[in-house]
Parts: structure tokens; sequence; C-alpha cells
């Protein structure tokens, strides 16, 4: 399968349909007009590094709401795998299954060596547009996550 390139700062972030808690489908276009997305794809659920940075987002959840920002965490887990994650971990935001790999390719993060996401962060406005992207290097550990105050900055600026 070929691969697709990234979609880059400026351009319409492309649509998907996911399951998330419980199995509902969530769509991007759900938000559109009505919340900013900050869409955070993570490669695999209960693994160390994905651990650490999912609970520093939801220490910022007060701060993204006040922003008119939703949060969605995206990995090849399962829903029912997600839903675990998500109570273990306290989360608040929907950890959405995109088991069949389809919005991963869509957004040029699926790394078909390891058959997961690659960890990479955009924010989208209520337009569609991506208006912030921030990926992990191969490889990369905790110190080289996705920076939550970057997040928050790119935020700022839509308010």
């Amino acid at each position: 399968m070929e691969a697709v390139a990234s979609p880059e700062v400026g351009q319409i972030a492309p649509e998907f349909t996911l399951k998330g808690p419980g199995g509902q489908a969530i769509r991007l276009s759900d938000y559109r007009g009505r919340k900013h997305v900050v869409l955070v794809f993570y490669p695999l659920a209960f693994s160390p590094v994905c651990t650490h940075q999912l609970p520093l987002l939801q220490k910022e959840m007060e701060t993204f709401r006040r922003l008119d920002a939703e949060v969605l965490g995206i990995s090849v887990d399962s829903h029912y795998t997600n839903t675990a994650y998500a109570q273990a971990l306290g989360l608040s935001f929907p950890l959405l299954s995109d088991f069949h790999h389809a919005a991963s390719r869509a957004y040029g993060v699926f790394n078909p060596d390891k058959w997961y996401s690659r960890r990479v962060v955009f924010v989208i406005d209520k337009l569609g547009s991506i208006v912030h992207k921030d990926a992990t290097p191969p490889g990369g550990g905790v110190d080289q996550i996705p920076r939550v105050d970057s997040i928050v900055d790119a935020l700022s600026k839509l308010a």
C-alpha cells in the first residue's frame, strides 16, 4: 500500500469515523463549527510513554474546555481496550479505535513496520483546518512527546 503524506498546517484535516467509548461512532465532522479539536495519535494503550502522555493532557482539560476545544485520543487498539485504558488513567476525553488503520493512514502517521501509529498531535480549528502539528521523532521517549504548552498556545491563538 502506498504511503500517504501527513497533512500539514493550513490544510483541511481528513475526515474519519471511529469507534469511541461503548462502540459509539465519533466523526471529526461532529465538531465542525462547534469546537476546536486536539487530535492525539498515540501508539498503544497501556504502553509506558502513552501512559505518561495522556494524563498530562487530562491535567489541562479545564484549559482545553475554556479554549473551546475537545481532545480526542486515537490508537489502533480496540474500543474495548481504549475504554479500559481511559478508565485506568481516569481520562475524561474519548479514546477512539483506529483498529483498521484508516485514520492513521489518512493522517500519514501509520507505521507499517510496527502496525500502529506514530505519536503525533494535530490541532484542528472549528472550520476543519490544521493549525498546529507536533510529532515525536521515531523511537522518541517521554522527553520528546508533543508538549502540552505548545498545544495550549496554538488554541489560545484561535480565541
